[in-house]
């Protein structure tokens, strides 16, 4: 190789440019003896002098290794389309085990552009990949007529011992038997807000181009340039994955319409059969007792819900804040996504990379807003379960022996690290366990005791109202703060007596 590539007398010289092995020759092309293996034409068509253009070149290397052949223009520059790049991927990816084929156009999450699928359609096919992945991981019966008029007297039932236990009407909405393919259908739309601003950083981390005034000639230059569109595509693509796995996984372990504490759904009862079978199934207890103190807690979550009607949109909001502030952990992707060895992709490779990334995405220390964030959801998430759990207490307390079994089974899934609190570090980054919920269901008792189930129930009709965090380690305080001077001033006087009584200026 040439010690100075660029040099005039190197690159003019009329002998160079005559020589017959450096034409184009079509008569060759034609002939089928002289048609050249896959390896060769990845070593023999590129040009072979100069620094940036020999087998060495990275751009040469890349496109050799993908089995494209770019044509080379007088300046060394590439000249290809990077839709056949695009394409490869786009194919590699369909080949992933449970993933349905991409919409026309390339690999999803790209803004619309003429000619190619909109934005709507790629997130159709993400639900139908989620569904996919659902299906493999077990059987998805169907919800029987038998499993309806169960969910239909235990709710009736369930709605009659809440009318006096809280002050929230029921809803109206015909309580529903839901499948896990169902749940997705019916939640789908509540996670997309959570993901787009996750897939807004990628494109931001990945998407970038050279920066101005560095050389357009520069090999490295051009392969950050030209590469740019298919890693923030491959990157996506990446987290699509992971996002339709935690999906998939988490439809296998919610019980209920609002299990993970979120509102996703329209106001309503809804119970998924199977999986109440699967996490339930092995409590030596009647049927009919564990579909009647589920439907007792879904009733409950489901009027807190519509009556507040700020509470759900609240929590929400609070998620898709945090998700907001999320930072991508580069380093971590870009050792997933190795540059150098892209050649050698195939769907094995691929699943292999994505399960790499798995919980590596985000930075692993969360931004100060982000702790604050995350400070708000656990308190309110906290008084979500805790009021719940206090208000399914009091209403099955007379009725229901098998009440305390089943709470204690509640608790005991709930302190358990299950797919719930996966799905959403999967998708944001978010590390949520309220493990306070004791503490608020002894808040809400104590609020019970002092006021009523009036007062109680009237905190939610502001979020101004409710407890805080340092409330939940006060609750008879928060219940009763006429006492709470009283108990400083004790406080106060008892710790006087103790200073005077070691200055020796009390009688005794």
């Amino acid at each position: 190789m040439s010690e100075h590539p660029d040099r005039p007398e190197d690159r003019d010289r009329p002998e160079d440019r005559d020589r017959p092995e450096d034409r184009d020759q079509p008569e060759d092309r034609d002939q089928p003896d002289k048609e050249q293996s896959h390896d060769d034409r990845g070593s023999h068509d590129q040009p072979s002098t100069g620094g940036t253009s020999g087998p060495q070149d990275p751009l040469a290397q890349l496109f050799a290794q993908l089995g494209l052949n770019p044509a080379w223009g007088a300046a060394g520059a590439q000249q290809m389309d990077l839709n056949a790049l695009m394409q490869q991927f786009s194919q590699l990816f369909g080949q992933l085990p449970g993933a349905p084929q991409p919409p026309s156009g390339g690999i999803g999450f790209q803004a619309p552009t003429a000619g190619r699928a909109s934005q709507s359609d790629d997130w159709a096919w993400l639900k139908n990949m989620v569904r996919q992945m659902s299906a493999s991981l077990g059987p998805d019966p169907s919800p029987t007529e038998a499993q309806r008029r169960l969910l239909g007297e235990s709710v009736r039932l369930a709605e009659m011992w809440l009318d006096e236990a809280v002050e929230f009407p029921a809803v109206q909405a015909t309580p529903a038997v839901w499948s896990r393919a169902d749940w997705i259908e019916q939640t789908f739309g509540s996670w997309r807000p959570l993901a787009e601003p996750v897939i807004k950083a990628l494109a931001a981390s990945l998407g970038q181009t050279p920066e101005e005034g560095s050389d357009a000639q520069d090999p490295m230059a051009m392969l950050s340039s030209m590469l740019a569109p298919m890693m923030e595509n491959l990157a996506r693509q990446m987290y699509g994955a992971q996002f339709a796995q935690a999906l998939a996984e988490l439809s296998t372990s919610v019980v209920s319409s609002s299990d993970v504490g979120l509102q996703l759904a329209a106001p309503r009862v809804a119970l998924l059969a199977d999986n109440i079978q699967k996490h339930f199934g092995e409590l030596d207890l009647p049927e009919t007792d564990v579909w009647l103190y589920l439907s007792l807690r879904e009733a409950a979550r489901q009027r807190l819900f519509a009556h507040a009607a700020w509470l759900g949109p609240q929590l929400q909001a609070l998620v898709e804040h945090y998700a907001r502030e999320t930072r991508i952990d580069l380093r971590a992707l870009q050792d997933s996504i190795d540059v150098e060895n892209v050649g050698g992709l195939d769907p094995a490779r691929l699943q292999e990379m994505s399960e790499q990334l798995q919980g590596k995405l985000f930075d692993p220390e969360p931004t100060p807003e982000q702790a604050e964030v995350l400070d708000r959801l656990q308190t309110l998430l906290a008084l979500v379960e805790g009021w719940v759990d206090h208000v399914v207490t009091q209403a099955a307390g007379r009725w229901m022996p098998t009440a305390p079994a089943l709470a204690e089974a509640v608790r005991r899934r709930r302190g358990a690290a299950g797919a719930s609190d996966d799905v959403l570090r999967t998708l944001v980054g978010l590390q949520l366990k309220p493990r306070r919920v004791r503490d608020a269901e002894n808040l809400w008792a104590a609020v019970l005791d002092k006021r009523g189930a009036a007062d109680r129930d009237a905190l939610w009709a502001h979020p101004d109202l409710l407890p805080v965090a340092a409330d939940l380690d006060d609750p008879l305080g928060f219940a009763d703060p006429q006492a709470r001077p009283q108990a400083e001033a004790d406080e106060w006087d008892k710790g006087l007596e103790q200073l005077l009584r070691e200055e020796g200026r009390t009688e005794d």
